[in-house]
C-alpha cells in the first residue's frame, strides 16, 4: 500500500513540474516580436481576431487535451498576467456566459469550466478550460450561486471551477490547478 502512494506522489510531483509557472509576461502587441514567445501565444491569437469580437474560442492545441475548449477575451491586457480581476464586472459576467453556453452545447449537463490560478498558468492571456466535469470531484472551499453575477472574483491569483448542481453553480475557490477536474 505505502508503495501505491509513493508512486503516486511521484506522478503527482512530475506532472506538477510539467507546469511552468509565468515570471513575466511581455507580451504586446505594440512589440509584435513578443507574441512569438510560448507564453504569448494566446495573446497573438487574441491579437489576430477582428476588434469587433469580444470574446472567441479555441480548440485547446494541447494533444493531450482534445476534450477541452478555451473560451477567451479578445481584449489584451499587455505586459502583465491578465487575470479575471482585469475584466469588468460586464466583460466578466459575458466571459462566464459564453463559455457556460458553450459548455453545455458541448456537453450537456456534465459541464464543466476552470480557470487556474496565476501560479501555474502557461499563458499570459486570461482563458477558461471547457469541459467535460469528471465524475465524482469535489475539493475545498466551494460556494454557491444562482447568478453569473455572483460568481467571486479571485483576487490572490487563485483560480476556481465551476459545474452545475441542479438550477445552481457550484464555484469552487482557492485554488491553482483547476482544470484536472475536467475531462483531457
Amino acid at each position: 500500500m505505502i508503495g501505491m502512494w509513493r508512486k503516486l506522489v511521484v506522478v503527482a510531483a512530475a506532472n506538477l513540474a510539467g507546469w511552468a509557472t509565468i515570471d513575466r509576461c511581455g507580451c504586446d502587441p505594440a512589440q509584435p516580436e513578443t507574441l512569438s514567445a510560448r507564453v504569448c501565444s494566446l495573446t497573438n491569437e487574441a491579437y489576430k481576431q477582428p476588434e469587433a469580437v469580444e470574446f472567441f474560442f479555441l480548440k485547446d492545441a494541447n494533444p493531450r487535451k482534445a476534450n477541452r475548449t478555451l473560451a477567451l477575451p479578445r481584449r489584451i491586457v499587455a505586459r502583465d498576467v491578465h487575470e479575471l480581476r482585469h475584466l469588468s464586472a460586464k466583460e466578466r459576467n459575458q466571459l462566464w456566459r459564453e463559455a457556460i453556453s458553450k459548455a453545455k452545447e458541448l456537453w450537456g449537463d456534465n459541464w464543466g469550466v476552470a480557470y487556474n490560478g496565476v501560479k501555474v498558468r502557461t499563458q499570459c492571456h486570461l482563458h477558461i478550460h471547457i469541459g467535460k466535469l469528471l465524475k465524482g470531484v469535489d475539493s475545498g472551499k466551494a460556494v454557491y450561486v444562482n447568478r453569473l453575477e455572483d460568481i467571486p472574483v479571485p483576487k490572490d491569483g487563485t483560480g476556481l471551477w465551476i459545474h452545475p448542481v441542479g438550477k445552481r453553480l457550484k464555484v469552487h475557490l482557492n485554488e491553482q490547478i483547476c482544470e484536472t477536474v475536467l475531462l483531457r
